[in-house]
């Protein structure tokens, strides 16, 4: 089991920055993709960003929408913590930010649910 927990929401005027954290307990040790996805009010939840680990280093992914603006990052000391700062933020991306996280993943697949274990999600709000 994996425990994840996320920090770091809350309201921003469109334009401004924030940074998403997430903590992961458990059984980390077999998990090597983490990922966020966001789910805004009426709409189904959306993949934002993920990074993948190994020996050859880094993997980083994002949906278009917000390429350029969010960055994905993770701790490399215990692979315990990952990070999205979103900058030059817009009202359209509001919603309820989740981490997630499962054991590998491929190409598409890294976009792509099923992911293995979910965090309660954390609210970001951009303001008009």
């Amino acid at each position: 089991q994996v425990q994840l927990v996320e920090s770091g929401g809350g309201l921003v005027q469109a334009g401004g920055s924030l940074r998403l954290s997430c903590a992961a307990s458990g059984r980390t040790s077999s998990s090597y993709v983490m990922g966020w996805f966001r789910q805004a009010p009426g709409k189904e939840r959306e993949f934002v960003a993920a990074i993948s680990w190994s020996w050859s280093g880094d993997l980083t992914y994002y949906a278009d929408s917000v390429k350029g603006r969010f960055t994905i990052s993770r701790d490399n000391a215990e692979n315990k913590m990952i990070y999205l700062q979103m900058n030059s933020l817009k009202p359209e991306d509001t919603g309820v930010y989740y981490c997630a996280t499962k054991r590998a993943c491929s190409g598409i697949g890294c976009y792509e649910e099923p992911y293995d274990y979910w965090g309660q999600g954390t609210q970001v709000t951009v303001s008009a």
